[in-house]
């Protein structure tokens, strides 16, 4: 279990608030950092929560796409140090790696590291380069995106971050890349607003609450704050209703032209 001092870091940096706002926030919550930001956020102490999927270690992400944009691919290959992950030869197994995704398209992550490299297993290929360096690799993950429209693939920041997107039409590769690019930018969490579980939309609603009566507003103007309020909140996590971050007159929507977004995958380092 992470010691007092890494969790209170840690909630210093997700909610923006004070050492001793955390450190009363922290207690209060028992540790839970989850908790100790909603708890800093109706005290009006934090910032909105953070949404990051950024994972602990070094790596590489890299995303592909099949030269029918039918089929979009993405892994997440890791060492321990960024010193590794820059050399050449753990960009040269990634690249390998990669193109056997997309040749072979296993089904599993067993799968894959079962696969052969040059008559060796990618298993043996990860070991074999562990021992000249020194570091544990190790594959974290892929996925396969596919669609009857158009898939798109984008890769940010040196291979920190990477994104799959399928739009339900054919022949919208330059609109699909575009919202990739998006997806990488903004982090959304979801698609649509009514895909947001209304659990959160519920705890939301008790966050801004605590936050409006904290500020002195009488509790029959709530009703009518709160609609804009959440409004504000689906520009967050939502993708269509994003301001668009090649023009910011315009929403992620108002750009699809009526072309529904069926899945996204976004891998962050």
């Amino acid at each position: 279990m992470e010691n007092k001092s890494e969790l209170l870091k840690l909630l210093r940096e997700k909610s923006g608030a004070g050492m001793v706002d955390c450190k009363k926030a922290l207690d209060e919550a028992g540790g839970d950092i989850s908790k100790a930001v909603e708890i800093l956020r109706k005290k009006g102490l934090a910032k909105a929560a953070k949404r990051s999927d950024r994972e602990a270690g070094e790596g590489v992400v890299k995303a592909a796409l099949a030269g029918d944009t039918k089929t979009g691919y993405i892994m997440e290959i890791n060492a321990e140090t960024d010193f590794v992950v820059r050399g050449e030869k753990f960009q040269e197994l990634a690249e390998k790696v990669m193109r056997l995704i997309m040749e072979k398209r296993p089904q599993s992550l067993a799968d894959l590291i079962a696969l052969e490299i040059n008559g060796a297993t990618v298993k043996e290929n990860l070991d074999g380069l562990s021992g000249v360096i020194g570091e544990k690799l190790a594959i974290k993950r892929y996925d396969i995106l596919n669609s009857a429209g158009t898939v798109a693939a984008y890769a940010h920041i040196g291979g920190k971050i990477g994104v799959l997107v399928a739009l339900a039409k054919e022949g919208q590769s330059d609109i699909a890349y575009d919202i990739a690019m998006q997806i990488a930018a903004a982090n959304p969490k979801y698609i649509y607003q009514e895909d947001v579980p209304i659990d959160e939309i519920n705890r939301e609603k008790e966050i801004y609450q605590a936050q409006f009566l904290k500020e002195g507003k009488p509790e029959n103007m709530i009703d009518k704050i709160m609609p804009g309020k959440l409004a504000k909140f689906y520009e967050e996590v939502c993708l269509i209703k994003q301001e668009y971050i090649k023009d910011d007159c315009k929403k992620v929507e108002d750009i699809l032209g009526g072309v529904k977004i069926e899945k996204f995958i976004r891998y962050s380092l």
